[in-house]
């Protein structure tokens, strides 16, 4: 009987240093033979790196057949480094993977067993505590999950990391969805399918450093929401209704004042702050429609999610 094969998919930008531990890693648990239930294949996607890690993908590869690589004519980010592996997957199971083992592998045999069980399509992990983060970070990125689960459709965990173990129909799901703007962290809750969460708690990067500034974040936050919820256009329209019912109601009151007490010229400080607060709600509202409108003019485009520059193992 022939073993299923695994992909091991690793997104990877400026990760010379971690490659090669993630690598040996991996090759540990089949040394004491974790996953010897299945064959394996690596399938490293190179996002434009700036240093060594396309160098360390073909040493890879030349020295493991079962390694393949990917490397993009730039850096793309990384939702289109995971577009990529999942596109180009052959594997029965696949699990996507960073390289500084944040998402440990240790955890992959329970991920694999309860997939074979049969009971499960896909299996999730998530941090249960955010240990070597910012408190602030931390804070902002548990208000950002419950907001989300409030205004969208999508179940996202929170704490849900991308490491995640998928069967082949899961991941033509996705693939299947070829927006521009992706969110991976909604589109695997929107897929569906029966999921199993596995906790655990952070882990601090071997080497390398994070790629991910809280700019970053809060920008991948907004693209989140946007692709995910219309609600923030919602909000937009009950604030400029509110806006004219309180106009018009302080249309009524300068009327009744300038019939009973004449037309004083005191109250200019009040009314400076009520135009820009005005102007302020006005410009917001602009935005919010503004980011819904850029997302709709980049898909119109219908650009590549990527461009690959240089491809092994086909």
């Amino acid at each position: 009987m022939n073993k299923k094969l695994l992909t091991i998919i690793v997104p990877c930008y400026n990760e010379e240093e971690s490659l090669p531990l993630f690598y040996q890693a991996i090759k540990n648990l089949e040394g004491e033979g974790k996953l010897s239930a299945v064959d394996i294949e690596f399938l490293f996607v190179d996002d434009g790196s700036r240093d060594k890690t396309l160098q360390v993908c073909r040493q890879l590869r030349s020295q493991d057949e079962r390694v393949r690589y990917v490397s993009f004519s730039r850096n793309f980010g990384k939702e289109a480094g995971i577009y990529a592996g999942l596109e180009k997957s052959r594997g029965d199971y696949v699990v996507i993977m960073d390289a500084d083992l944040q998402d440990p592998p240790a955890m992959l045999p329970q991920m694999l067993q309860e997939l074979e069980s049969g009971q499960y399509d896909c299996v999730a992990t998530r941090r249960v505590d955010r240990k070597g983060e910012p408190p602030i970070r931390s804070w902002f990125a548990r208000k950002f999950y419950k907001l989300m689960n409030k205004i969208s459709s999508a179940d996202i965990v929170d704490g849900a990391r991308d490491y995640q173990m998928m069967t082949r129909k899961v991941v033509d799901a996705i693939v299947s969805m070829r927006e521009y703007n992706r969110f991976s962290k909604g589109i695997f809750g929107w897929v569906g399918f029966r999921r199993k969460w596995l906790e655990f708690e952070n882990v601090e990067r071997v080497a390398g450093e994070t790629k991910w500034s809280f700019w970053k974040l809060f920008i991948y936050a907004i693209d989140g929401i946007v692709a995910f919820s219309t609600t923030p256009l919602i909000m937009a329209s009950i604030f400029g209704l509110i806006m004219c019912l309180v106009a018009f109601l302080f249309i009524i009151v300068i009327i009744i004042r300038t019939l009973v007490f004449g037309d004083p010229t005191s109250g200019w400080p009040s009314m400076v702050c009520i135009i820009l607060l005005v102007s302020g709600i006005q410009l917001l509202c602009m935005g919010i429609l503004g980011q819904y409108l850029s997302k709709a003019y980049l898909e119109t485009k219908n650009r590549p999610i990527y461009i690959v520059q240089e491809e092994d193992g086909e």
